[in-house]
C-alpha cells in the first residue's frame, strides 16, 4: 500500500481508539506490502498448498509444483489437464489436490473472477463466490482481499492471530467474542486491514503478551473477616467482679 494511504490509516486509527494509538506508537508504521506479482489463480492455489502446514515444508511443496511446468507459474489451463498423479508427487495430500483442480475449474468458468472484473466487486461479493471452491473458506478469501487485492476495510474474526492481537492489547483475560470484535472495530472503519496488522504485531509482542498473562493471572483482593470484639467493661464493673471473687469462700474438698 502507498506510504500515504497508511499514514492516513494510522492517524484515523491513533485519533479513533485510544489503545489502538498506544500500539501504534509501540510498533511504528505500518509496513504491510501487497503481493502483486501473482495472479489471482496463483494466490489462491499457494493458500492452498500452504494450508495446515509450517512455512518451509509448504514452500518446498510449491515449488516442487512450480517445477511441474518449467518456464511460468502454473495456470488453470495446466491444472486441469494434469495428472492427479503427477500433482500427487509433488506433496499434495488428495484432498490440496482436489481443491487446486476445483480451483482451476471454477476459475475457468467464471466463479472465480479475476483481472477488472474483480477490482468492481464488493468485499463480500468476492468472499461469496470463492468460498465456492473446494477448500477455500472465508479467512482464506479475506488474506486475498488485505494482502493481495489492498482491500483497506477487512477484519478477519477467525484468524488466531488477529484475536490473540486484541485480547493481549485489550488487556482481556479471554479471547475476545466476535461480537467485541466487531463493535470495536466500528471505531477503525474503513481502515480494519490495517488495524488488524497491527493486532498481528500485537499477538507477536513479548511484553504485551506477559501483560496479558497478568490480567488473567490476577485475582480480586480477598474482603477482610470482621471479628467479633469482646466489648470493654467500665471500671465499676470491673471492681464489682474482683470484689465478689476476693469474698468468696473456697468450698472444702470431700474427705475434709
Amino acid at each position: 500500500m502507498h506510504p500515504k494511504l497508511l499514514d492516513k490509516a494510522t492517524e484515523h486509527l491513533k485519533r479513533a481508539d485510544r489503545r489502538m494509538a498506544q500500539l501504534i506508537e509501540r510498533v511504528g508504521p505500518c509496513t504491510l506490502k501487497l503481493r502483486h506479482e501473482h495472479s489471482i489463480f496463483y494466490s489462491l492455489l499457494r493458500s492452498i498448498v500452504y494450508q495446515q502446514l509450517a512455512g518451509k515444508a509448504a514452500a518446498a511443496i510449491l515449488g516442487r509444483v512450480d517445477e511441474l511446468f518449467p518456464g511460468a507459474l502454473a495456470t488453470p489451463e495446466q491444472i486441469v489437464t494434469e495428472t492427479e498423479e503427477r500433482l500427487r508427487s509433488a506433496g499434495l495430500s488428495r484432498n490440496k489436490m482436489l481443491a487446486v483442480k476445483d480451483l482451476a475449474l471454477k476459475t475457468l468458468d467464471g466463479t472465480v473472477p479475476h483481472g477488472s472484473a474483480i477490482d468492481k466487486m464488493s468485499d463480500e461479493e468476492i468472499i461469496e463466490r470463492v468460498s465456492q471452491v473446494r477448500g477455500i473458506g472465508r479467512w482464506t478469501v479475506e488474506m486475498l482481499l488485505i494482502f493481495r487485492l489492498g482491500r483497506t476495510d477487512v477484519l478477519p474474526l477467525d484468524d488466531f492471530g488477529v484475536r490473540k492481537g486484541f485480547q493481549r492489547t485489550y488487556r482481556l483475560p479471554d479471547m475476545p467474542t466476535k461480537q467485541q470484535m466487531l463493535k470495536k472495530g466500528e471505531r477503525w472503519k474503513p481502515w480494519r486491514s490495517i488495524a488488524s496488522w497491527y493486532l498481528w504485531r500485537a499477538a507477536e509482542d513479548p511484553a504485551l503478551k506477559s501483560k496479558s498473562a497478568a490480567a488473567k493471572t490476577s485475582k480480586p483482593a480477598k474482603a477482610k473477616v470482621s471479628r467479633p470484639v469482646e466489648p470493654k467493661r467500665s471500671k465499676a464493673s470491673a471492681k464489682k467482679v474482683i470484689k465478689r471473687t476476693a469474698n468468696q469462700k473456697p468450698r472444702p474438698s470431700k474427705g475434709t
